[in-house]
């Protein structure tokens, strides 16, 4: 009933609606809790959550854009959207700003943003046309698997030199694609076990070409420094691919050393971003401190963004953790219940593929925040404070509600809905 209620309101799936604006809710509320840091450095309390909010405003006006357009023309941008992101990858290599040490900005038109979140977009379109196009009766025909990873390997690689994360999270996704897609589990078998291999020579590589930045420059763990590309040198070929070795390598080193130091001994110049949100976690004390009322985040790194699940949790508790874990769990289920009413393979693989794409991400980062996995600089969909990354996640929620509202559907016996009103009127 409350479905229908806001289907009637809203274009598209009530519940997908109702998940987006709660979001939107939680991100504002925790975005200006959050940003202490930022209010200080811009001596305008109110200016870095009135920005966020501008943003939220930008990216609900590109999403209700894009849920007006019918799905069959998002097949349409794909090429276009493909060659965009392999020339803005390129221009970031090359002329990019740096942000903690890795080039991911590039600046056009006085619009900074970054290339990787359009090609997870564009990945995952041309992934859902080439597995729908190429479906038959017993699945995808084994080319398509080809095609993916000649797709694939325009794209990752380019986004790995600079962010591995996003790369191994786009990768993941893609693979859950194939699987959805029905891609045959020998082909996929045989990709994990190559993959398997690439990430232990991967890891090799790491461990034996970076350097512990942290035990050399101490500092690097205190502040997080933003630079410029023309204030940094020019490296060479080899140093430009293997520039991030060192971060990589101090991430994986702390997060494997399983050794527990005593609190008087604990570092907490060396390990800030670590510390400091287990202790915003911890202090919660399970109900949590009420919202606006975070202690860590004056002194949590990124707590706007990166950490900002740590900063829920101290203020809202396990409860707030667990109903922002729900709600993304909510958007992966319902967007499956709407895919399986699909009459078409296309705009079903689109927007699973774009759904895992969020929660995906949003798993990551909670994991991060609670010292499950190593800090990866992954932000939390829809909630964390961003440019690019939030204005391009409300268009993939406007794809989703494009997709429920103007996808064929099936009926409940798996016909087209086309067809049974046909034989109503006749």
């Amino acid at each position: 009933m409350f479905d229908n209620i806001l289907s009637k309101k809203f274009k598209g799936d009530g519940i997908i609606w109702m998940v987006f604006f709660l979001l939107c809710i939680i991100s504002i509320i925790e975005v200006y809790s959050a940003s202490s840091v930022l209010t200080y450095k811009s001596g305008n309390y109110w200016s870095p959550v009135l920005k966020h909010f501008g943003l939220l405003l930008v990216g609900v006006g590109c999403m209700i854009v894009v849920m007006n357009i019918k799905c069959k023309y998002f097949k349409i941008v794909t090429p276009f959207l493909l060659l965009a992101a392999f020339i803005t990858l390129l221009w970031v290599l090359v002329a990019g700003h740096s942000t903690n040490g890795a080039q991911r900005w590039i600046s056009l038109v006085g619009i900074q943003f970054q290339p990787s979140e359009i090609a997870k977009g564009a990945i995952v379109l041309a992934v859902a046309q080439i597995l729908s196009a190429m479906q038959t009766e017993r699945g995808a025909d084994k080319r398509a698997f080809n095609y993916i990873l000649v797709v694939s390997a325009f794209i990752v690689p380019l986004i790995m030199v600079e962010n591995l994360s996003t790369a191994a999270l786009l990768c993941a996704v893609i693979l859950m694609m194939m699987f959805i897609g029905r891609v045959p589990l020998v082909q996929i078998g045989k990709l994990m076990g190559v993959c398997m291999l690439l990430l232990v020579i991967a890891f090799s590589l790491i461990m034996l070409v970076g350097k512990d930045e942290e035990k050399e420059n101490p500092k690097l763990a205190i502040t997080e420094q933003t630079v410029s590309a023309e204030e940094a040198e020019k490296p060479g070929m080899l140093d430009k691919v293997f520039h991030r070795a060192g971060t990589w390598k101090s991430r994986i080193i702390k997060h494997l050393d399983s050794k527990e130091v005593p609190p008087e001994e604990f570092d907490l110049d060396k390990d800030a971003q670590v510390a400091h949100a287990n202790i915003a976690i911890v202090s919660s004390n399970i109900v949590g401190k009420g919202p606006g009322n975070s202690v860590e985040r004056d002194f949590l790194s990124q707590a706007f963004s990166d950490f900002i699940y740590a900063i829920i949790i101290e203020e809202m508790g396990i409860t707030g953790a667990i109903v922002v874990c729900l709600l993304y769990i909510i958007l992966l289920f319902r967007t499956a219940t709407i895919a399986n009413r699909c009459e078409n393979t296309f705009p079903a693989l689109l927007i699973m593929g774009l759904a895992l794409l969020l929660v995906t991400q949003a798993l990551f980062n909670m994991l991060v925040a609670v010292g499950l996995v190593p800090v990866t600089g992954q932000p939390l969909p829809l909630i964390s404070k961003g440019g690019t990354s939030t204005i391009i996640n409300c268009i993939y929620i406007g794809v989703i509600l494009s997709v429920s509202y103007t996808a064929k559907k099936k009926d409940e016996a798996g016909k087209p809905a086309l067809q049974l009103a046909k034989k109503q009127t006749s």
